[in-house]
C-alpha cells in the first residue's frame, strides 16, 4: 500500500496550475453483508464548474475486510453551497465507482472481481486565511454485484493554485496546446498482485508517448511484469490517455486506458491474453529534453491475477 500512496501523491501533485484542491482523507468503513468495519482512505481532487458545481476525480481503498479487499476509482459531480462569507463549503455529490475487490474464501481460491457501482458524496469543507482547508466527508457506495458500502472520512487539504477571492475556487485553467511532441521513457519497478501468496517481482518497461490533440496523448510500450510464483508475465501495451500540462510545461498530469497483450508463463506460454491495463501518471522536466515520470499500473485480467505495477523512471522528449 506504501507505494500506490507515494504514486498517487506524486501524481495528483501535479496539479497546481488546474486551480483545484488537493484532499488526503482517512477514516473508517462498513459494510453490509456481512456488517463489518475497516479502514479507509481516499485522495480525491476537485475543481470548480461554477460557484455552485464542481466535479471530483478519486482514488478510494475501503481497506480489508474479513473476506474483501476492495478500493476503485471513482468520478462525481457535485453541487455545493458556500456560507460564512464563503469560508464554509456544504457539497453533495453524485457518480460513479469502477471497484477492484479481491474476494477471499476458506473454501475456494481468491477472485479478483470487478464492476462498475453508484457513488453518493456528502462533504463539509471549512477554509482557512491560508490555502489549507480541513474535511469531513461521507460517501455510499452500492457496489452492484458486490457489496455496499458506508464510509466516514476526515482529512486536510490545499488549493494548488490560490484562489482569486477567499473559500473555493470557481473555474480551473484553459489548455491550449497538447502536451507532448514525442517522449521515450525507460522504467524499473515492482510488480504486487492483488491476491495472497509470494505476489512481489520486479517490473520494467519501455514506453514510446505522443501528444494527438489538445488533451489526447497515445502511447505504445513494452512491459515485462517480472516472475514470481503467481505470474511470469509480459507483453506489449497501446493506451489513450487524458493529460494536461502547467507550469509552463514542467509537470504534466495523465489517465490513460488500453489493452495489454500479454503471455503469462505461469498460466500458458503459448495463449496471448488481453487483460486491460488502466494508469495514472505525472512527469516532471528537469530540462529542455530530459525528465522523471512515475507511473502507477492496474492490470485488470480475466483470470485472478490483477496486478498493481509502480514504476519510476527518466524520460526524453524530442
Amino acid at each position: 500500500m506504501r507505494y500506490k500512496l507515494f504514486v498517487i501523491i506524486f501524481v495528483f501533485l501535479a496539479h497546481p496550475a488546474l486551480a483545484g484542491e488537493l484532499t488526503l482523507l482517512g477514516g473508517y468503513g462498513a459494510a453490509n453483508n456481512p456488517v463489518e468495519k475497516t479502514f479507509a482512505w481516499q485522495v480525491q481532487y476537485m475543481e470548480g464548474l461554477g460557484e455552485h458545481l464542481a466535479y471530483s476525480l478519486s482514488y478510494l481503498n475501503q481497506g480489508h475486510f474479513i473476506s474483501h479487499h476492495r478500493d476503485g476509482n471513482a468520478a462525481n459531480l457535485w453541487l455545493r453551497t458556500n456560507l460564512l462569507d464563503r469560508q464554509l463549503s456544504l457539497g453533495a455529490g453524485v457518480g460513479g465507482v469502477f471497484y477492484y475487490d479481491t474476494k477471499l474464501s476458506a473454501n475456494a481460491s481468491p477472485r479478483d472481481l470487478h464492476g462498475w457501482g453508484t457513488m453518493t458524496q456528502v462533504a463539509a469543507t471549512w477554509y482557512t486565511k491560508s490555502r489549507v482547508f480541513f474535511q469531513v466527508q461521507g460517501y455510499w457506495i452500492k457496489g452492484d454485484k458486490s457489496f455496499d458500502s458506508l464510509s466516514a472520512l476526515a482529512g486536510i487539504g490545499y488549493q494548488l493554485d490560490a484562489p482569486p477571492s477567499e473559500g473555493p475556487d470557481v473555474k480551473g485553467t484553459h489548455l491550449s496546446e497538447r502536451t507532448t511532441d514525442n517522449e521515450l521513457t525507460a522504467f524499473g519497478g515492482e510488480t504486487v498482485v492483488n491476491i495472497p501468496g509470494d505476489g512481489h517481482s520486479r517490473a520494467v518497461a519501455l514506453e514510446y508517448r505522443r501528444g494527438l490533440w489538445r488533451f489526447i496523448e497515445w502511447t505504445a510500450g513494452a512491459l515485462y511484469e517480472g516472475r514470481s510464483s503467481l505470474i511470469d508475465r509480459y507483453g506489449l501495451t497501446t493506451q489513450l490517455w487524458l493529460a494536461k500540462p502547467f507550469l509552463h510545461d514542467r509537470i504534466a498530469l495523465g489517465v490513460g486506458l488500453g489493452p495489454y497483450f500479454a503471455i503469462d508463463r505461469r498460466v500458458d506460454a503459448t495463449h496471448v491474453r488481453v487483460p486491460i491495463i488502466f494508469s495514472t501518471t505525472g512527469s516532471c522536466r528537469i530540462s529542455q529534453d530530459w525528465l522523471i515520470r512515475a507511473t502507477w499500473d492496474r492490470i485488470i485480467t480475466r483470470y485472478d491475477r490483477d496486478t498493481d505495477i509502480f514504476l519510476g523512471g527518466i524520460g526524453y522528449r524530442f
